[in-house]
């Protein structure tokens, strides 16, 4: 689907797209545009080029929160979803919770929606659990216990299960019980139509570079009413109206609050570009076309009798596994000598290690520009005598 648009398809076969995806020429081609073309600072300038760059910056805003059905919502620009979560645990969540107030996460959760917790806790003494996970790996929400909860804190994708969590069901039982819900959506926003406003999201984040966009840019997506409440991390130009020589000072009152000094203009650039492409395309089409071809993958890898799944039925593009007897690593650097790129680890959710019983596993994770016909060759490289004459 699509493959015409991206300029390394053909050079390999790419399996990777969970950890970056491939960037499609209308993205570059805007990117090298404001390079080329217009390169000017925001909110800076009078001059027509700073006029045009300020027009695409805010404007991408916009884009953004019709991508994502935000319409009650404030769009901050950060440098990705890591970034994202420390704004909402270190510039909200800091001052809202107190000492022995719950935060639930689960253990198949990425390091970045773990560790600034963590962190929270260290510094004001909150406490941690976690969701259960049922034998599939997957989240057990008819278990979550809200007693003392202040906060649930979730992927709405795993990015090793892959298991898309019923994001809506968990916000109903947020609002019953005064809890916040921030959701991570780096490995959902790419690949399915996410709904801010009708699930019923709190905070939600996600980055560019995993939605054919640039690296170093990505977006928080705070309700309205608590946007007000949210305090920066870092001060400096562009994100105040005035100071002045006995130490006060005043701060813009919207989204540029959070964004001082110069932002990353090119790459927001970028994001605009991916938005309106994926959105072109259609994100329920991509989500299909996703699970069709993970089932397809599934299939044909079932045949092999060394192939371990992890998460063979999970609704989403991503399927981890291991060959039998063959560390993970090593199937992947064998994969990569027949030009074929998948990850092989832990996945930054090492947690899950101590569910799943092992730390490493193989990792395909697909998008809309991948095909069966590089399904197949996998699948051939993967075959028992193929892997037991190179690697065993």
């Amino acid at each position: 689907m699509n493959r015409e648009d991206f300029p390394m398809i053909g050079k390999t076969i790419y399996f990777d797209n969970g950890a970056t995806t491939l960037k499609s020429k209308h993205v570059i081609d805007s990117m090298n545009r404001y390079y080329t073309e217009y390169t000017s600072n925001i909110h800076r300038g009078d001059y027509e080029f700073s006029l045009m760059t300020n027009e695409l910056y805010d404007g991408t805003r916009h884009i953004v929160k019709s991508f994502i059905n935000g319409k009650n919502s404030k769009v901050i620009f950060t440098i990705g979803t890591t970034e994202s979560i420390n704004m909402i645990v270190f510039g909200f969540m800091k001052k809202k919770l107190k000492k022995g107030d719950i935060v639930l996460l689960n253990k198949a959760e990425h390091a970045s929606n773990i560790l600034p917790w963590f962190k929270l806790k260290e510094e004001i003494g909150i406490e941690i659990d976690y969701i259960p996970l049922n034998k599939n790996f997957e989240i057990d929400i008819d278990n979550i216990d809200t007693n003392k909860v202040k906060v649930i804190s979730i992927a709405q994708v795993s990015n090793v299960i892959g298991d898309v969590r019923d994001i809506k069901k968990i916000s109903d039982i947020c609002k019953k019980n005064n809890i916040y819900l921030c959701v991570d959506g780096a490995q959902s926003v790419p690949h399915m139509k996410v709904d801010f406003d009708g699930m019923g999201m709190d905070f939600l984040s996600f980055s560019a570079h995993k939605m054919t966009g640039p690296t170093g840019v990505g977006c928080l997506v705070v309700k309205e009413e608590l946007f007000k409440e949210m305090e920066p991390l870092y001060l400096g130009g562009g994100m105040n109206l005035d100071f002045y020589n006995d130490g006060s000072y005043e701060l813009h009152t919207d989204e540029s609050k959070f964004e001082a000094g110069t932002p990353p203009i090119a790459e927001v650039i970028g994001l605009r570009e991916a938005c309106l492409y994926l959105e072109k395309i259609g994100m329920d089409k991509i989500h299909e076309y996703e699970v069709e071809l993970k089932k397809y993958l599934v299939s044909k890898l079932e045949k092999n009798k060394r192939i371990i799944f992890y998460n063979k039925n999970s609704n989403s593009g991503i399927l981890s596994f291991n060959v039998d007897g063959v560390f993970a690593q090593d199937v992947a650097i064998y994969l990569s000598k027949h030009n074929i790129c998948v990850r092989a680890g832990n996945h930054c959710a090492k947690l899950l290690d101590e569910e799943i019983g092992i730390s490493n596993t193989v990792r395909v994770s697909l998008y809309f520009y991948n095909t069966k016909e590089e399904i197949d060759k996998l699948v051939k490289v993967l075959d028992n005598d193929n892997i037991l004459r190179e690697i065993i």
